[in-house]
Parts: structure tokens; C-alpha cells; sequence
């Protein structure tokens, strides 16, 4: 069976840089619409099921915003 991630975001330390959404070979990282309580527009996964878990975006996060945990099976992300 496949492998599968949930990534999370702190949205209230996420300065919106998009170096993560840069890195992600999946490319399932965006922008969001609303904006945090700092004023940025934080980070969200557009496509959950998509992430592979190489945590490309955590490591690249100058602020340490980003978790990627992998799901057991039967978990929902």
C-alpha cells in the first residue's frame, strides 16, 4: 500500500516567502487566500493525498513552520 502524508503548516508563524512552494516536487503548495494574524498570506496544500513525505518544504522553511507526519493506515489526513 502507498504511503501517505498529512503536511502542517503553523499558519501564525508563516511569513508567506513560498520558498517551500518552490522546493515541492509535487507542487501542491500555495498561497492561501486569507491572510494570518501577522498579515501574510500563509501556506496551504492544495492536494494532500499528493504529498510523497520528502519534506522538502519543511527543511526548507527559514521559520520552521512545517510538519509532515505519515498517516497509519485507515488514518484520514
Amino acid at each position: 500500500m502507498k504511503k501517505r502524508f498529512k503536511v502542517l503548516f503553523n499558519r501564525d508563524k508563516c511569513k508567506g516567502c513560498e520558498l517551500c512552494v518552490s522546493f515541492c516536487p509535487k507542487k501542491i503548495l500555495a498561497p492561501d487566500t486569507a491572510v494570518n494574524a501577522k498579515g501574510y498570506h500563509p501556506i496551504c496544500v492544495t492536494d494532500q493525498a499528493e504529498c510523497i513525505g520528502c519534506s522538502s518544504c519543511a527543511l526548507m522553511c527559514p521559520d520552521c513552520c512545517i510538519s509532515i507526519y505519515e498517516l497509519e493506515e485507515g488514518e484520514n489526513a
